[in-house]
């Protein structure tokens, strides 16, 4: 079956798929994006991950390519031509093609817009064997809540975790703290019980699954904290996890080698888990 790509109003086949070498996305990573999970031709959280692009062009200057009801109908129409059921659509939009020059356009330019799709196995409510982390000092830029394609120190995090033999990196500021993952957000469940994950600002990202997670705590009536925690704390917690839009809720079973807990995926991680899919499961399958 052909596989498409949408880039600049046309459906291309992916293979063939191309932007102008003078893109900006390109040069010099003046751009922003958007990854969007699909769970049985469902959208989820649709309109968050809308919102957080339309924050992430606004606080770098970057017009919308499309109107927000035509992008809508775009994934749309690209989820149906490459028959995407359980997967992600990834939305990129850069400043568009102008001669190289660090300063913005001084003529109008259009922004430009691609999307592609990934197929993924469909994700279950079980948690598996859970997954070990790395820490890795977090050297990123301080606005690190725009969701920018400027990503060359969480792609050496996660090298680096990769190379240790370790699913994900958690990014560890010069107090100590662990902001948040190289791809996720970073969480913890104390030895009283409490669930906490870092309180959002320039130092991470907001993320979506991150929002959603917060409301479920809330109707299972947890203990929930937003605050920073030391790398010695997770290593000491009960449970740790990570949340993201492909990684949904994973349980965390090592830090840098050493156990977390029982080594096993905990109890509230496994719940949180189970009670996301519930609400991914949940909405208007795209026809």
């Amino acid at each position: 079956m052909a596989r498409y790509a949408y880039v600049n109003g046309r459906y291309v086949d992916h293979r063939l798929a191309s932007v102008h070498i003078e893109d900006r996305g390109y040069q010099l990573a003046d751009g922003v994006y958007e990854v969007v999970g699909i769970r049985d031709g469902r959208l989820i959280d649709e309109e968050p991950h809308l919102d957080r692009l339309d924050r992430s062009l606004r606080e770098l200057r970057i017009d919308w390519p499309v109107g927000r009801k035509t992008l809508e109908f775009v994934i749309r129409e690209l989820m149906r031509r490459n028959r995407l059921r359980d997967g992600l659509v990834y939305i990129q939009v850069t400043r568009g093609v102008a001669r190289r020059d660090h300063a913005f356009p001084t003529t109008p330019v259009k922004p430009a817009l691609v999307l592609t799709t990934k197929n993924s196995k469909r994700a279950e409510a079980d948690a598996g064997a859970g997954v070990a982390v790395k820490s890795q000092r977090d050297i990123r830029w301080e606005r690190c809540d725009i969701k920018t394609v400027a990503l060359l120190p969480n792609v050496l995090a996660k090298q680096a975790a990769r190379e240790n033999g370790a699913y994900e990196a958690w990014l560890v500021d010069d107090a100590g703290c662990v902001t948040e993952g190289a791809s996720t957000n970073a969480w913890i469940v104390t030895t009283n019980g409490e669930l906490v994950t870092r309180h959002t600002d320039n130092g991470i990202l907001a993320g979506i699954t991150r929002h959603t997670l917060k409301s479920l705590a809330d109707s299972l009536q947890l203990k929930f904290v937003e605050r920073p925690f030391s790398l010695a704390e997770a290593k000491q917690a009960r449970e740790a996890f990570i949340t993201s839009a492909t990684s949904f809720v994973t349980p965390v079973v090592k830090i840098d080698g050493e156990t977390v807990g029982d080594g096993r995926p905990g109890p509230t991680a496994r719940r949180l888990r189970e009670e996301y899919v519930r609400f991914a499961s949940v909405g208007e399958a795209v026809t």
